[in-house]
């Protein structure tokens, strides 16, 4: 009879710094990080690899780790058939890009975490999955059943697996980019018509659910406006509106959620990014130049309210995420009853602010909760009560549990939110919004740059992990439109 297996103390991940990581620290499963030493021993033993990739602010991850990974029964099978490997997915985006692609290839549509990949001694895949339930639902099978069928295919089919992998790589090699014999319009164009196919005319975005905001194509579209191209330059500030007038824009605290469930931006997946909201932040100071809304103003001075408060370290850099769960439910810090409102507000302020935002209509949050959307347009003499009413409900809802934080400082996401951040002060006129901007750079340079090269991660005074060209080029990006909004020659000054 299979035993359990209980550590008697943290396993390897305790060693490590990411605070994904550290929370798998204390699980009954053997992780490894990724590394030599568990490559070493898979080759060794002739056992195949369970990498899991994930980020410590995934609902999903959350939920197969306290189903799965916490679970003696799970881990022992675990334990006895494969070497585990854990991994970051935002400390190591290669590994991620690498086993996402693989992911896509065998399984034949887009992956997510958390990532559940089943490899060889020598990192090739055989098969792949992203959350498996511990019990078969969802028309999911059950992670219990797959673990020793998993195995046992390995050990009969070693063949077989060695024979696809070598066509899987063939397949990767021959998706590279060749270089074109010239440089033409074309492929804008038709990057226009492919977006104008999947813009959703009702509600802003492009594709169905689950919605994410895509800001690079929304840029995109304002740039392609820009040059005379009027109907794209419409999509983007409607979807834009579409976003800030729903439940994936916080509309008590400021900042966007990671995406929305459903196509009408209306029930967001909680987590909150730094990598979107940088580019987010530039995307409504550019939708504000082109429309003078002021609304797209108020969203940025919101979003910038909660990076400053929630998101920035003491030093100057800038953490990286948000938790979607707090007392392990998700939503729960955002979500509301109208009893729990009530009691904060004036018979006058819940008048006003109950309509605005959808709380006299059906639970929109599973069945018995709200999430605010701005469901009716606000009468002018109505606007001192409801920014009364918010501020007494934001300072309700400080006080509860906040979610969990992802306190690490990544190098490539910092960038994306200095050029927002610079870009954002430069088209409003707020110089005050260059400083944490230009504090950023600072934290960078003083605890990421080590002898002339960048460093990707920083947590608990220790900078690690060389830098990839997504970080040096977004880096670059960064200080350039820095430069444009205040300029100051030690920013250059990183060699």
């Amino acid at each position: 009879m299979l035993g359990y297996y209980w550590p008697t103390m943290p396993n390897r991940l305790a060693q490590e710094t990411s605070p994904y990581l550290l929370q798998h620290a204390n699980n009954p499963v053997d992780w490894y990080p990724w590394g030599e030493e568990a490559l070493t021993l898979a080759r060794r033993q002739d056992k195949p690899i369970l990498l899991s990739i994930g980020y410590s602010s995934c609902h999903w991850c959350h939920v197969m780790a306290h189903e799965s990974f916490e679970d003696p029964q799970v881990a022992a099978l675990m334990n006895r058939y494969f070497i585990n490997i854990k991994v970051d997915r935002e400390e190591r985006p290669d590994l991620d890009q690498i086993y996402q692609l693989a992911y896509q290839m065998l399984a034949q549509r887009g992956g997510g975490w958390p990532l559940t990949m089943f490899i060889t001694p020598d990192q090739v895949p055989f098969f792949c999955g992203t959350y498996f339930p511990k019990q078969p639902r969802y028309q999911m099978p059950g992670f219990l059943d797959v673990l020793p069928r998993v195995a046992e295919f390995y050990a009969s089919h070693k063949a077989e697996i060695g024979a696809k992998n070598v066509h899987m790589f063939d397949d990767v090699n021959a998706s590279e980019p060749h270089a074109t014999a010239s440089l033409s319009r074309a492929p804008l164009d038709a990057a226009a018509r492919d977006l104008a196919g999947q813009f959703d005319r009702v509600w802003g975005g492009f594709g169905g659910a689950p919605k994410f905001p895509r800001p690079s194509e929304l840029e995109f579209a304002l740039r392609y406006a820009a040059a005379g191209k009027a109907p794209v330059g419409e999509m983007a500030l409607f979807t834009l509106d579409k976003m800030q007038q729903g439940g994936i824009y916080d509309q008590l605290g400021g900042g966007f959620c990671r995406y929305s469930v459903d196509e009408r931006w209306a029930i967001p997946h909680f987590e909150k990014m730094l990598y979107d909201n940088g580019p987010l932040l530039g995307l409504f100071a550019d939708a504000f130049a082109l429309s003078g809304k002021p609304r797209y103003r108020q969203v940025c001075e919101e979003t910038v309210g909660w990076l400053t408060r929630e998101m920035r370290a003491p030093e100057g850099g800038f953490y990286s995420a948000l938790d979607a769960d707090s007392e392990h439910e998700e939503g729960k810090f955002y979500v509301w009853t109208p009893e729990q409102v009530k009691q904060a507000l004036t018979f006058e302020e819940y008048a006003v602010l109950a309509p605005h935002y959808g709380l006299d209509q059906a639970p929109n949050f599973e069945g018995k909760h709200w999430h605010f959307i701005l469901a009716q347009p606000l009468a002018a003499d109505a606007a001192p009560p409801l920014e009364r009413a918010k501020a007494k409900l934001f300072a309700a809802r400080e006080q509860r549990v906040h979610p969990g934080r992802d306190d690490k400082v990544l190098a490539s996401w910092n960038a994306l939110m200095i050029k927002g951040l610079a870009h954002a002060a430069r088209v409003l006129g707020r110089a005050d919004w260059v400083l944490p901007a230009q504090q950023a750079v600072d934290f960078i340079r003083a605890r990421m740059w080590r002898d002339g090269r960048l460093l990707a991660s920083y947590k608990d005074g220790q900078a690690r992990l060389n830098a990839y060209l997504d970080d040096y080029a977004f880096l670059l990006d960064a200080l350039l439109e820095l430069l444009q909004a205040e300029f100051r020659p030690q920013d250059l000054a990183f060699a």
